[in-house]
C-alpha cells in the first residue's frame, strides 16, 4: 500500500505544491522564468499575471499571450498558472474565458485577487467552471489571494472550499486598507513580521490552510538585491509562521526561496530512516534510537520526504520505493 492510504485513512492527503511561486507579467520576463523552470525542473511554479502585468486597454492581447504560452511545448511540466483580473473587474470572465479556451487541460491553477469574502470565491468558482468545462477541464484548482477584510474574515470557509488548493497573503493591499493605520514599513522586513495586525492576519491564513489541508503562501519580499534579507524572509516564513510555500517577484530570489523551505540532508535522512523501518513494521509503531513513533510522527516525516523529493532533493534510494508503491 502507499504510505498515503494508510496514513491518511481514506482522507484526502494535504494539498502539495512546489514551495514558490514566481511571479511575472511583461513578455519579457515570462518567458525568461519558463526557460528557468525548463532548466531547474518543475520544484518551482510560475503564475503569469494577467491583472498587473497588461498595459491598460491590452487587456485581451496579454491574455492571449498568456494562454497561448501555458499551451505551448515550452510548458514542459503543467506547472504554471494565472492571476486574473478581481470578480468585480469587467475584465475578469475575458481573463477566464480566453485563458481556459485555449490552455484549461494544461493550466495548473487560476489565482483571484481581491476577493471580499467566501461568496466572491465561490460565484468565482462557478464562473470558472463553466468555461473550463467547456474546454475539457474539470474542478480546475483556484488559489486565493487574501488582501481584505473581508476574505480575512471568511479565511476559514474559503480554505475549506474543495476546489481552493492555496491561499496567499497579499500584504501590500491589506496594509493600504488599512488607511495608515498599519505604518509602511509592516510592509517590509522586519515589520512584516512583527506588526500584530500584520502577524495576525498571516497566521489566520497559515491555520486556515493547515485545518483544510491546503497550501499557505507567504507573500513577497520587495528585497531583490540582498541575498541575506531574502533568504531569512523565508526561513521566518516557514518556521515562525508555518507557510510552506512563498511568492518570488524576481529570479534572484528562487533559489533562495527553495533553499530556506527544503528539509536539511539530516532530515531527509532521519524522516527515511524512520518510514522505512515504519512500512517494515507495517505501519505499527517503532522504536529508533529511543524515541517511540507511531502514525501520528509518520505522517510528519512523509511529508519531509515530500517536500525534499519536489525541491529536487535526491532521497537516500531505498526511500524513493515509498513514492511507488
Amino acid at each position: 500500500m502507499h504510505p498515503t492510504e494508510v496514513l491518511f485513512l481514506g482522507k484526502q492527503p494535504p494539498v502539495s505544491l512546489p514551495v514558490c511561486d514566481h511571479y511575472a507579467g511583461a513578455e519579457k520576463l515570462m518567458r525568461k522564468s519558463v526557460v528557468l523552470q525548463q532548466e531547474l525542473g518543475p520544484v518551482f511554479d510560475i503564475t503569469f499575471d494577467c491583472e498587473d502585468g497588461a498595459a491598460a486597454g491590452n487587456e485581451a492581447t496579454h491574455a492571449q499571450l498568456v494562454s497561448a504560452v501555458i499551451a505551448s511545448e515550452d510548458n514542459r511540466f503543467n506547472r504554471i498558472g494565472a492571476r486574473v483580473h478581481d470578480l468585480s473587474s469587467s475584465f475578469f470572465e475575458q481573463d477566464v474565458e480566453i485563458i481556459c479556451r485555449t490552455a484549461a487541460t494544461r493550466l495548473a491553477y487560476l489565482m483571484l485577487p481581491k476577493a471580499e469574502g467566501v461568496a466572491d470565491v465561490s460565484a468565482a468558482i462557478d464562473l470558472i467552471n463553466h468555461h473550463s468545462s467547456l474546454a475539457g477541464r474539470q474542478a480546475l484548482p483556484v488559489h486565493v489571494l487574501i488582501e481584505t477584510h473581508g476574505a480575512l474574515t471568511d479565511v476559514a470557509a474559503i480554505a475549506a472550499l474543495p476546489q481552493v488548493e492555496s491561499l496567499s497573503f497579499g500584504i501590500m493591499d491589506f496594509v493600504s486598507a488599512h488607511y495608515g493605520a498599519i505604518p509602511s514599513a509592516a510592509m517590509r522586513s522586519p515589520g512584516q513580521f512583527t506588526h500584530p495586525l500584520v502577524t495576525r492576519a498571516k497566521l489566520n491564513i497559515a491555520a486556515a490552510c493547515h485545518a483544510h489541508g491546503k497550501t499557505p503562501s507567504h507573500n513577497v519580499t520587495t528585497e531583490i538585491h540582498d541575498s541575506a534579507v531574502i533568504a531569512e524572509d523565508a526561513l521566518r516564513a516557514k518556521t515562525e509562521f508555518g507557510y510552506t510555500r512563498m511568492w518570488s517577484i524576481h529570479p534572484s530570489q528562487i533559489r533562495h526561496i527553495l533553499n530556506a523551505f527544503s528539509p536539511t540532508q539530516s532530515e531527509v535522512s532521519e524522516a527515511a530512516h524512520i518510514l522505512l523501518a515504519a512500512q517494515k513494521a507495517a505501519w505499527g509503531p517503532i522504536q529508533y534510537h529511543g524515541n517511540l513513533h507511531d502514525r501520528a510522527s509518520y505522517r510528519y516525516y512523509w511529508t519531509v520526504l515530500q517536500r525534499a523529493r519536489g525541491n529536487g532533493i535526491v532521497l537516500p534510494s531505498p526511500a524513493n520505493a515509498l513514492f511507488s508503491n
